[in-house]
């Protein structure tokens, strides 16, 4: 593999990779651990401006279905109406709106995310984590990124009471993307 120089370079469209994509979340259980998990059924592309960032611009849209904690029973719960209602909203959508560079490596993007039919702004901070061309010489980039929502806002609301206090799921939602891109030719 090689990496180009300069960030000019990067200017084009690109897509997803989902075979080295990640998009994952992670949530509070019991108010004592962490559920993790990650959809696996997404499509994604972007527009980067290696020159002027700003005018750079990027959608996910992934099926809703598609979310895995690795317990069955609960992922079927999570697709259900106490949750995402994957039958009913069988997308979540994020669309950005804007890009701001922070610095050579650190951009925040801006967007709207959409979840149940409720669309909100979140910013995400993202790392460029490089690029490199691969061995069938497309040029890929990496990005990683992570946001915190509020599952309420989107109305995801379904919980339970702990007996000793507190409730059995967190509200707050880390949203996380280890973003593999390959650029259009």
């Amino acid at each position: 593999m090689t990496t180009t120089s300069g960030l000019a370079d990067l200017t084009g469209d690109y897509v997803l990779d989902p075979a080295h994509t990640r998009i994952g979340f992670v949530a509070r259980h019991a108010m004592v651990t962490k559920v993790r998990g990650a959809f696996h059924a997404f499509e994604g592309s972007a527009h980067l401006d290696g020159t002027d960032p700003s005018r750079s611009s990027g959608q996910v849209v992934i099926k809703t279905e598609s979310i895995d904690t690795g317990v069955e029973q609960r992922d079927q719960h999570l697709r259900a109406n106490d949750f995402l209602d994957a039958p009913a909203f069988p997308e979540i959508t994020f669309r950005s709106t804007a890009v701001e560079a922070r610095s050579d490596s650190e951009y925040r993007v801006t967007g709207d995310l959409t979840v149940k039919d409720t669309t909100r702004s979140v910013t995400i901070d993202f790392e460029y984590t490089g690029n490199a061309v691969d061995p069938y010489g497309n040029l890929r980039v990496g990005l990683e990124g992570s946001v915190t929502i509020s599952r309420k806002d989107y109305g995801v609301t379904w919980n339970a009471a702990l007996e000793g206090g507190g409730v059995l799921v967190g509200d707050k939602v880390v949203l996380e993307f280890d973003i593999s891109a390959i650029k259009q030719k």
